[in-house]
């Protein structure tokens, strides 16, 4: 469970298409909402938003704190702290992953990432 969080946050941050696809469930029933974004459907969606997420000039590096998961029978699900640092600032996002097993892999059909406020 832990390798397939880190296997889409390594694909996140190093603009991996290919690896963030293979982080996935292919399928309409997986859903993303990016910060800021409303939610997104179905896997050709969510894989749009990456392909263009990943053709901007922006890179961010996670530092990845509070982290919880819970695995109740083939699904699981993350809690974490996203701290996103980036060339010009940085900022924290809380996200929740949900994962589901397929045969030996788990791959993810939800993510939501929100904004923290601060002061």
């Amino acid at each position: 469970m832990l390798a397939a969080t880190r296997a889409f946050y390594a694909a996140f941050e190093a603009a991996d298409l290919d690896a963030m696809s293979e982080a996935w469930e292919h399928s309409d029933r997986v859903s993303c909402v990016h910060p800021g974004w409303t939610v997104l459907r179905g896997w050709a969606s969510v894989a749009s938003s990456w392909a263009a997420m990943f053709n901007g000039p922006q890179r961010l590096q996670f530092i990845l704190t509070n982290e919880s998961v819970v695995v109740h029978g083939d699904t699981a699900w993350v809690t974490i702290d996203e701290n996103i640092l980036d060339a010009d600032s940085s900022a924290t996002v809380t996200a929740i992953n949900v994962f589901t097993l397929v045969g030996a892999d788990w791959k993810m059909v939800a993510h939501h990432g929100s904004p923290v406020m601060t002061g």
